[in-house]
């Protein structure tokens, strides 16, 4: 991937002030309308963005967006118009976590499980979170390190239906990597996750959290729940 063809994905949180839900019905249709039309001009341009709601999953989290954009700048001017337009004045940013597609080092070609999580159909839950390795790591050999990988892999492979996205955040933000999962069976992925933790990946591991978890939701099905629509 040259540089020019950099693909950056970023996970941003946002909570509601809950002094907007005592706005009257007219003035949070109002706000919802401009929220929405600025979610639609980040899509003219270039933004690729999933939905999500968390609404009493995650404290102090109401949506999340699952973003694509071929630069950081581009990711910035989308959110700086959210939080200018109706609904987004009353929006803060809990959580955000950038990274960027790349070439894995430890898969040869990537499976219909290890993509970026914009391609097909959706699934119903979005699981993503920060990971960051230790020092330790980054120290082994390349053997080694590949080895450990591969019954990582494989455990992962037992789960076909969870598909997964990795991001390289080193020197764009505090971790390491953004994970992503996207599944319609929770209860499998906390399988997957159990099992994870049984694999000598685990001993690497520094920082996992927080984990944010969100439900796939068109915008409009969300302004609906929040009251705005």
């Amino acid at each position: 991937m040259s540089t020019d063809e950099q693909v950056y994905v970023q996970a941003l949180a946002l909570g509601l002030d809950p002094a907007w839900r005592r706005r009257t019905d007219e003035e949070r249709r109002e706000d919802g309308c401009r929220f929405g039309d600025a979610e639609a001009s980040a899509g003219l341009a270039g933004i690729r963005s999933i939905t999500y709601s968390s609404i009493g999953l995650e404290p102090g989290v109401d949506l999340l967006f699952w973003r694509m954009a071929p630069s950081v700048d581009a990711l910035e001017t989308a959110a700086a118009a959210l939080l200018r337009a109706g609904l987004g004045t009353w929006l803060s940013i809990r959580h955000s976590f950038i990274g960027r597609i790349g070439p894995s080092q430890y898969v040869r070609k990537a499976t219909d499980q290890e993509q970026s999580l914009f391609a097909g159909e959706r699934s119903r839950y979005l699981v993503v979170y920060p990971f960051t390795k230790a020092t330790d790591w980054y120290l082994l050999s390349k053997e080694a390190r590949q080895g450990v990988m591969n019954e990582h892999m494989r455990v992962g492979h037992d789960y076909p239906t969870i598909r997964q996205a990795l991001a390289y955040s080193f020197g764009l933000d505090s971790q390491d990597f953004l994970v992503a999962y996207e599944t319609d069976d929770l209860v499998a992925f906390g399988d997957l996750v159990r099992a994870l933790r049984a694999t000598e990946s685990r001993r690497s591991t520094v920082s996992d959290t927080p984990i944010l978890l969100g439900i796939h939701r068109p915008l409009d099905e969300i302004l609906g729940l929040l009251g705005a629509a």
